[in-house]
């Protein structure tokens, strides 16, 4: 959403909010910034109409109780209010370790890639009055990762969009382009999949983010497609895997004293500050690693060293992919 439209809701909904009568199109135009238009002027008042309709959806859609009335019976024209006790939040009170958990999960999700669903939802408890400190960390430093995919394939399957994008199997060398429907992304043992409609397979498949080469290219209008009711992706995600594989390799790694304390726990076996770490899939052990920085060194075998250092280059790409140039 447009910074221009999104001044234009809050001040509409601000407007509303401010009295108990219904006012009409034509005195919120009068009222709120972002509806100047000429009422003479047939196509400028036709564009307005369509701008405050639009709005109207957006605001129902966002939960936002907007009524529909008059205030006598002689008024000719209905007019729009929202309903105060409709729109307040009721009492919250969290705990002060509920609080603090809030916090660690706003944390985790701005790792994630959804800094804004968690700003949006931080800001909704402190309206409640409930004091939320995103820094809380209860010695617990939260560490997730989700791949380049993750951000265009969740906002295709809210927007009901279609997209494109090539895929590289396992068993194969070359990737292929895939357009899918998607339903949602799901994580499953620690791997982030899309689920949704392959139209060239005319079938229900899952796709796992790390495989997705390149770009994620949306294609189509929004609303394009109707994802089935109550689709339990997880257990699509399940079947598709087959069952858990086996860990049968080991990784040595090197840890700072006293840092990367799950890594500790899932070593079979520890030499001072050297650990022994069971893997059966070397992509999902160097995405673990690598959350813990420069506090674990790999020392081998080289499949796993080879993974961490590919996606210590993905972090450096995206870094300077997100910092502007400077100019010398």
């Amino acid at each position: 959403m447009s910074r221009t439209r999104t001044e234009r809701l809050v001040n509409l909904v601000i407007c509303l909010l401010s009295t108990r009568r219904f006012l009409t199109a034509a005195q919120i135009a009068a009222t709120v910034p972002g509806y100047e238009h000429d009422p003479e002027d047939p196509k400028d008042h036709e564009a307005f109409q369509r701008k405050f309709e639009r709005d109207k959806a957006e605001l129902r859609e966002l939960g936002v109780p907007l009524e529909t009335g008059t205030d006598s019976v002689f008024d000719q024209e209905p007019g729009y209010r929202i309903a105060h006790r409709e729109y307040a939040l009721p009492d919250i009170i969290l705990e002060p370790d509920e609080a603090a958990a809030v916090g660690i999960a706003a944390r985790l999700w701005q790792h994630a890639g959804l800094a804004a669903a968690a700003s949006s939802g931080l800001a909704k408890l402190r309206a409640a009055g409930v004091e939320v400190d995103p820094q809380a960390t209860l010695g617990v430093e939260p560490v997730v990762a989700v791949d380049p995919a993750f951000a265009p394939l969740t906002n295709a399957a809210r927007d009901r969009r279609a997209v494109t994008f090539a895929y590289r199997a396992p068993e194969v060398d070359d990737a292929s382009t895939r357009r899918l429907e998607p339903w949602g992304v799901v994580c499953w043992r620690g791997r982030w999949y899309v689920v949704g409609h392959d139209r060239d397979r005319g079938a229900t498949r899952c796709f796992r983010l790390s495989r997705i080469v390149g770009d994620v290219r949306p294609s189509g209008r929004p609303g394009a497609f109707t994802p089935p009711e109550n689709a339990d992706l997880i257990s699509h995600v399940a079947r598709w895997s087959g069952p858990p594989p086996q860990r049968t390799g080991r990784a040595t790694v090197t840890v700072r004293p006293g840092r990367a304390a799950g890594l500790r726990r899932w070593a079979t076996a520890t030499d001072g500050d050297t650990l022994t770490l069971p893997y059966s899939d070397a992509e999902f052990l160097a995405d673990q690693i690598v959350g813990y920085g420069a506090d674990v060194r790999v020392e081998g075998p080289p499949e796993v060293r080879d993974a961490v250092i590919q996606r210590l280059k993905e972090v450096v790409t995206q870094v300077e992919r997100a910092t502007p140039a400077v100019a010398s």
